[in-house]
């Protein structure tokens, strides 16, 4: 009589807990992180000081691993009816709903603790950087195009930026005015465009599943004209990041990274234009070299100021 197979070893709570944070997806936390890296140099005029390339990068992993958190919490429901999300720890019931939620505070909390390493107007913004990162899961029900409420939450960290270097001690609006520049507000609004375009390209991997148990994605809104408005997406985030960069004296170096940045958007269409799970999963999953090549000009561009 042949032995029993050996039962395999539950997998541990760190593994459980880097599963929930999706450790073993970078991707995620670069699409936040090379934007708010590009606006600190702008910010600076260049490289902006150890500390804070530290607080801003380690803040970003941080927060979206809190953000995915309390995403699973929200989405436990609906994550069961979707192929793709079905085994994640909180749906799958390994890890309980207030075991992610104290994971994602404990996150936030020490995100927080780098925040009060800065400044007054940068302490101040990270209140409603909050608040929009904790509505965006819930914005599914309630708003047609939820990823625009993401790309808000995924570019709160550029006027963060600008008041980490720019921003004084003083707790007034008027601080926060004087150390963002209309500028920068203009950077967080292409950079809401770009997010509309890969996470409209994540929103069609799923799309099937998400007609079926009734959320509202990007991809849904837009139908037919999905890849189109992806496209369109693509350009307004390209224009408006180019036209602000050379505005403020960029020059070839950050044009060669908005070339390299193009070449890729080209790429993507012909990965998302026949509409493909896989086709637009691997768009979204590699989009943050899309952001790398615009961070890169930068970098390069005032390396040489």
């Amino acid at each position: 009589m042949s032995a029993a197979p050996a039962q395999a070893h539950p997998p541990s709570r760190l593994t459980l807990y880097r599963q929930l944070i999706r450790w073993d997806r970078p991707a995620g936390w670069l699409l936040l992180l090379w934007p708010t890296l590009g606006a600190l140099w702008l910010a600076a005029d260049g490289f902006p000081g150890w500390h804070l390339l530290a607080v801003f990068t380690l803040g970003t992993v941080l927060m979206r691993s809190a953000g995915c958190c309390i995403n699973d919490v929200a989405d436990r429901e609906f994550d069961r009816h979707v192929k793709r999300t079905a085994q994640r720890p909180v749906t799958a019931g390994r890890v309980s709903v207030r075991e992610a939620l104290t994971v994602g505070a404990v996150l936030a909390l020490a995100a927080f603790a780098l925040v009060l390493t800065t400044n007054a107007p940068t302490i101040a913004l990270s209140f409603p950087a909050l608040a929009i990162a904790v509505a965006y899961p819930y914005a599914k029900r309630f708003v047609s195009m939820p990823q625009a409420v993401l790309g808000v939450a995924f570019s709160f960290g550029i006027p963060m930026a600008f008041t980490a270097v720019r921003g004084g001690s003083a707790w007034d609006l008027a601080a926060l005015n004087t150390a963002v520049p209309w500028w920068a507000w203009g950077l967080l609004i292409g950079n809401l465009f770009w997010v509309l375009a890969y996470d409209t390209e994540y929103a069609m991997v799923d799309r099937d599943d998400d007609l079926k148990i009734g959320i509202q994605t990007s991809a849904i809104t837009l139908g037919r004209h999905d890849v189109n408005a992806v496209m369109s997406f693509y350009v307004l985030y390209l224009l408006t990041w180019g036209s602000i960069g050379l505005e403020q004296g960029l020059g070839v170096p950050f044009a060669a990274g908005l070339a390299a940045a193009a070449v890729q958007v080209a790429w993507h269409h012909t990965l998302i234009k026949d509409r493909s799970r896989d086709g637009c999963f691997k768009a979204f999953r590699l989009n943050h070299w899309v952001g790398f090549a615009v961070f890169a000009g930068i970098v390069f561009d005032l390396s040489l100021h």
